[in-house]
């Protein structure tokens, strides 16, 4: 059915349930897991109050430690993982990451950390999912379903 994995985290509740879901996948299918992070460049700082650096800076600390302990958990489920932090658009790395490493499914999480996250599915969760060549999976952290609910795909 599948022979790796793609989990996209931001460190936010959705995304933990996503990285639940996609070491479970991983685990029952006995395949790879791979995990990205992305430092978002889109955001534009015109003032002399924030130092895009440090913001920079900050922001793949971040995306570090959520993929440290994402590693933490597959080790514990016995899940061979495979990170990477990428700077770019969110959507965009996640499929460039996709189709470079060949993985067969990519798993989400509903909403990341914007401001309007239940407003709509998530700007970047709704452009993988209509630009995907490959299932996605969409979970949220009131999904309590099994580790494998249903693939939303355009294809």
């Amino acid at each position: 059915m599948y022979d790796s994995v793609l989990v996209a985290t931001d460190g936010s509740d959705d995304a933990s349930v996503a990285v639940t879901h996609a070491i479970e996948l991983a685990r029952r299918l006995e395949v790879p897991l791979h995990a990205v992070a992305v430092v978002e460049t889109r955001t534009a700082y015109d003032n002399a109050i924030v130092d895009p650096e440090e913001v920079e800076r900050r922001l793949r600390d971040e995306a570090e430690t959520t993929l440290e302990e994402l590693e933490a958990r597959a080790a514990d489920a016995d899940v061979a993982v495979e990170t990477a932090v990428r700077e770019g658009v969110p959507h965009e790395e996640i499929l460039t990451y996709a189709d470079e490493h060949g993985v067969d499914t990519i798993v989400v999480g509903a909403c990341g950390r914007s401001s309007f996250r239940r407003a709509l599915l998530g700007s970047t969760v709704d452009a993988i999912v209509r630009l995907s060549s490959v299932p996605v999976v969409v979970v949220g952290e009131d999904d309590d379903r099994s580790p494998a609910p249903e693939l939303y795909s355009s294809h």
